[in-house]
This record gives structure tokens, sequence and C-alpha cells, in this order.
């Protein structure tokens, strides 16, 4: 369990440019905001 103030765990995720992404390819150089959308680019 993460706690405030915790550093996030690595991941790596698909972008909409069709290339994963890693939120290490960013530690250190930039803030990362992730917002999860569940279903949104599905049809229905």
């Amino acid at each position: 369990m993460l706690n405030t103030g915790d550093r996030a765990p690595d991941f790596t995720l698909p972008s909409t440019l069709q290339k994963d992404i890693s939120l290490a390819d960013f530690r250190g150089n930039k803030n990362v905001l992730v917002a999860f959308y569940p279903l949104d680019f599905t049809p229905g």
C-alpha cells in the first residue's frame, strides 16, 4: 500500500501514439499525472 509522499512504483502503459511509456522514462525529469478513465475508448 502506498502512503502520501511515497514514490510511485514503476509501471508501463500503452500510449495513444501506439508505443509503451514507462514511469521511469520521466523520473527526475518531469512531473507525471496519471488519469484513469475506465472504458473511455470502448464502444457502447
